[in-house]
């Protein structure tokens, strides 16, 4: 099992040129995905998502890409030599013909803006996609390793509230059929108060008691409950994407754990159903992070 939170980084160098990805991922109920790139790069998006998404199934994730090269390699000079050549013919001219020195040098001829121009070296786009999805699959691994260093400490907390929420459940199981037998007490004691010497009609009490268990029986509650527990533990073992799955189970733990108390008139179920709530919150917010 994952978290949906994590951080992984990837660099790649090769021939003056330095690429950096990195990715950031945090709790989402689909893959949502954004990337930020320097102008010129979007071209390798779709190969960096599909190759993202491969690993991670759920969440919000940010990509960011960073592209370095070397000053030395970032440009080249490019000299007009057919240019230079007749410059230097027409300054020879010049020289000849009003009696001046001669004096063109190669460092003047630097100083013409059309003879040498500065012109930026042009990538190549696939040696540059290679570099960019080598050092996403460098940030991919270091996102699914604390992803799932995530997880194993999900597993551990989930683990805790679930033994938590069967101890409280075992205690409900094990309050409810005195509930029956203490409302039987109850009532033959009321009805013998109110009828002083009278005898109580224990064919009407027999009715009433009936239909206070029919109303208040919980067996099938505790027993749904409790499949659930032992279907979330199942989960927690699974390499797969689970996420969906437990937010499915928590609404129906919750949805018994309430009519466990709705139904049950005992202080001390309610006690074990505040309880049982309060560890299916807990649940609820760590599921919310699960891949």
């Amino acid at each position: 099992m994952r978290s949906m939170t994590g951080y992984g980084k990837g660099s790649v160098s090769s021939d003056g040129v330095t690429v950096t990805v990195e990715i950031k991922t945090v709790n989402h109920k689909f893959f949502d995905w954004s990337m930020k790139m320097p102008k010129g790069f979007l071209f390798v998006e779709d190969d960096v998502k599909k190759l993202v998404a491969a690993s991670v199934a759920r969440g919000h994730v940010d990509v960011f890409l960073t592209y370095e090269q070397d000053a030395a390699k970032a440009a080249e000079y490019v000299v007009d030599e057919v240019l230079a050549q007749k410059y230097v013919d027409a300054a020879k001219k010049l020289a000849e013909h009003t009696g001046t020195e001669f004096d063109v040098t190669a460092s003047s001829l630097m100083k013409n803006p059309d003879i040498v121009t500065l012109k930026a070296v042009t990538a190549d786009e696939e040696a540059l996609k290679a570099l960019v999805l080598s050092a996403a699959e460098q940030a991919v691994y270091g996102l699914v390793a604390m992803r799932e260093n995530e997880g194993l400490s999900q597993v551990a907390d989930l683990t805790e509230k679930l033994d938590d929420m069967s101890e409280a459940l075992d205690a409900v199981a094990k309050f409810a059929p005195e509930v029956v037998s203490d409302y039987r007490t109850k009532l033959t004691a009321r009805i013998n108060e109110t009828l002083g010497s009278g005898v109580a009609d224990m064919a009407r009490v027999a009715t009433e008691v009936a239909l206070f268990a029919d109303k208040c029986a919980i067996d099938e509650e505790i027993s749904r409950l409790g499949a659930h527990i032992a279907t979330m533990r199942e989960y927690l073992s699974y390499t797969e994407p689970v996420g969906r799955k437990l937010d499915f189970l928590v609404q129906e733990m919750n949805r018994e754990a309430n009519t466990i108390g709705s139904k049950a008139n005992d202080l001390r179920i309610t006690e074990q159903v505040l309880r049982l709530k309060n560890d299916i919150e807990k649940i609820r917010e760590q599921a919310q992070n699960v891949e």
